[in-house]
């Protein structure tokens, strides 16, 4: 096939996927000088919005052209070029004998895919999940935003498909890797909609993900892999630098010589247990902040104006980047559009936010995470988890200051800025439950989170028109974007105990869905190569 780049259209032009393919077909057969019927087949690879000019928004594209005669045009047209293959190599599976079936500890992305991967090759791998299964899940999380009754096992953190499930179905990421294409591809076989194939920013959102997850965890099943839920890996056995055994639910021994590890970000009962069994890791960096809300139509109008078709577009969304003179930077991370901001607790007595959306996007509030980079240098001591201590300060000071009953404490942006005790809403509404408490925010964020926030705040104002909007809201507090922590590992994915492959993102190593699920095939693929398969 022949590739074809930076292909427009004006949105008006593809107002429905009928017109698009109308609009794609005559754009070819100009650009390349053909007769219709030399054009057999096309694709979209990719497709992402230009809204630099508001009055004139353009799709680009990335089109896969099959023609007859490709030689021919090939030769006439110096600047084309074929399609470049970017399928994955193939494992060369290894000759060892695996003691044991393979363990796979967490149900996130990473365990998730991991477990795919070896069930796919013949490795009959058994999953270990300390929450429920999604459906049990769901409801236990609706309890929690309802009522305020939370389940420390089973939440928006724990569970089957990990914290994602109950954030936006973000597929974006910075990684460049091969791995991707397959695992989307992997997602739509599940279900997923077929455009998260080409879209340059793909979600496939919270609703639509409880079905995929669990199709995905048939086809683990279908093929000789075993998930059992409400199984807490409580303890580690290690005999002679090796792992042996594992301890479930504190009265129960896995026997095991192959262990990946995917616990999450949050996982912090096991992260210490891991530590006192020698297992080898240190402090990360990560970052500290708030939900920040606004109308998704002061988005929308700041992003798209008003320029013909526009609503055709959806909910906007935005990334925006501060680096402030003190040397801290600030961000916006998780982006929601249409969405809600949710309560991400997963310990007792402590609040944490996160952002959710549905695959419409059709909320009336969109919301982001605001964040301040933190470092090691913040922490309390030199202890490998000292990171976790540190979310734990500041997610329990919250709980105390939205009234000890997982309410969040909130400010109105302008009231934020000015040090000033929120009284009364505007025209914005928050949106996360179980409730939200006027409270002032610096008392559960330390003082450089503070000052950096209010001038990125009023930095990202001159992006996004409105951002700073004085009846925005500030809902406390995000500790979550990521793992406090990194458990070591070497060029083959181990740890300093043998048999043990840390991953995804509450080892360290990635950050998000498809960074995490990318590690996990890349872990399962080095015990392939190792081992062979257990049919």
């Amino acid at each position: 096939m022949i590739r074809l780049a930076n292909i427009k259209l004006e949105i008006t032009s593809a107002a429905s996927v009928a017109a698009e393919k109308q609009a794609l077909r005559a754009v070819i057969l100009s650009k390349l000088k053909i007769a219709e019927n030399e054009l057999k087949n096309f694709e979209i690879w990719k497709k992402s919005i230009d809204a630099r000019k508001k009055d004139k928004i353009f799709y680009i594209y990335t089109i896969d052209v099959d023609v007859a005669n490709e030689k021919r045009i090939l030769n006439n047209h110096s600047s084309l070029a074929h399609t470049p293959d970017l399928s994955v190599a193939g494992v060369q599976l290894g000759t060892e004998n695996m003691a044991n079936r393979p363990v796979i500890i967490g149900m996130g992305p990473a365990g998730l895919f991991a477990g795919l991967q070896l069930a796919k090759s013949g490795y009959r791998p058994v999953i270990l999940e300390r929450g429920e299964d999604v459906d049990s899940r769901t409801k236990k999380i609706h309890t929690f935003w309802h009522s305020s009754r939370l389940d420390p096992e089973s939440n928006v953190q724990f569970g089957e498909g990990g914290a994602g499930t109950f954030s936006d179905g973000k597929l974006t990421t910075l990684i460049n890797d091969r791995r991707c294409r397959t695992i989307i591809g992997e997602l739509i076989s599940a279900g997923a909609p077929a455009e998260i194939l080409y879209q340059s920013k793909p979600h496939i959102g919270t609703d639509l993900l409880k079905a995929i997850v669990k199709n995905v965890r048939q086809e683990i099943i279908t093929h000789g892999g075993d998930v059992r839920f409400k199984a807490k890996v409580t303890d580690v056995i290690v005999k002679d630098g090796k792992i042996n055994a594992l301890e479930i639910n504190d009265d129960e021994q896995l026997q095991c010589s192959v262990v990946l590890v995917a616990i999450g970000h949050s996982a912090r009962d096991t992260f210490a247990m891991l530590h006192r069994r020698g297992i080898a890791m240190k402090q990360k960096v990560f970052s500290l902040g708030v939900r920040i809300e606004h109308p998704q139509e002061i988005i929308n109008a700041a992003q798209y104006g008003d320029a013909p078709g526009a609503s055709a577009l959806g909910a906007a969304d935005y990334k925006l980047v501060y680096h402030a003179k003190s040397g801290r930077s600030a961000y916006t991370f998780c982006m929601c559009p249409g969405g809600y901001v949710v309560a991400a607790a997963s310990e007792e007595q402590g609040v944490v936010t996160n952002g959710m959306s549905e695959y419409k996007r059709d909320a009336a509030n969109a919301n982001s995470a605001l964040l301040v980079g933190v470092s090691p240098a913040d922490f309390e001591s030199e202890h490998p988890l000292a990171g976790i201590e540190y979310q734990r300060k500041w997610e329990r000071l919250a709980y105390q200051l939205g009234g000890e009953n997982y309410q969040a404490p909130v400010q109105l942006t302008g009231d934020f800025l000015a040090d000033r005790l929120s009284t009364n809403w505007g025209s914005v509404r928050p949106s996360y439950k179980p409730g939200v408490t006027f409270a002032p925010l610096r008392q559960c964020l330390p003082d450089y989170v503070v000052t950096t926030l209010k001038e990125a705040i009023v930095s990202f104002d001159a992006r996004i028109k409105g951002f700073a909007m004085s009846e925005g809201i500030l809902t406390g507090v995000e500790t979550r974007s990521s793992s406090p922590v990194r458990i070591t590992r070497d060029e083959q994915f181990l740890s300093n105990i043998y048999g043990i492959y840390p991953m995804g993102e509450g080892a360290g190593y990635a950050g998000g869905i498809m960074s995490s699920a990318v590690d996990g095939v890349k872990v399962a693929e080095k015990v392939m190569e190792k081992y062979a398969p257990l049919h």
